[in-house]
């Protein structure tokens, strides 16, 4: 064998992809990568940028544990390119606050005990932020009541429907709502 990289060792020449050279806007900052075109977001972010907050679950996208915000929407990390994001805003669990300046939904989960194990918090609070965005914008759920009204009432039950794809295999779930419901109807800001 010759001096190739390790990482490349037992995949023959057509395994290889080309690098591809890309800006991915992390938290307001600029960060310039080579990867593997088929490397998604979430490997980007905690391989490539070191972003340890956002987690690996499933890889599959059926927890939740890999959400980030992208342009205001949360989306499954796992599921999306890193390729495809070079325009747009990504904002990760670091890129929300920090332990001298946290944001208020980080502030509300520490407050309300929305976590116990912690491995999936940094997901659901980047969730809960894209969630209340959406509220915010009109968009109706599943278990909006009257999907005509231009103000949602975030019921517990819309908040379950919506944090849904978000899971705590803790079941620190009340208090996950109750953390959201504290900021929904003016909680700690």
């Amino acid at each position: 064998m010759s001096d190739s990289d390790p990482g490349t060792a037992g995949r023959s020449q057509g395994d290889m992809a080309q690098l591809s050279a890309i800006e991915l806007n992390v938290n307001d900052q600029v960060r310039l990568l080579e990867v593997d075109p088929r490397t998604s977001l979430l490997d980007a972010l905690r391989e490539h940028l070191r972003l340890s907050g956002t987690k690996k679950g499933c890889d599959h996208g059926q927890c939740g544990a890999c959400t980030v915000l992208i342009n205001g929407r949360r989306v499954n990390s796992c599921l999306t390119l890193a390729v495809m994001h070079e325009d747009d805003e990504i904002v990760t669990i670091e890129g929300l606050g920090d332990p001298d300046d946290l944001h208020p939904m980080q502030r509300a989960f520490v407050e309300r005990d929305g976590f116990q194990c912690g491995y999936c918090t940094p997901g659901q609070i980047c969730s809960a932020v894209g969630m209340l965005a959406e509220v915010e914008a009109g968009w109706p759920s599943h278990a909006t009541a009257d999907v005509t009204s231009s103000r949602i009432a975030l019921t517990d039950e819309e908040i379950r429907e919506r944090m849904s794809g978000n899971i705590c295999r803790c079941a620190a779930y009340p208090n996950i709502v109750a953390a959201i419901r504290g900021i929904a109807v003016g909680g700690p800001e």
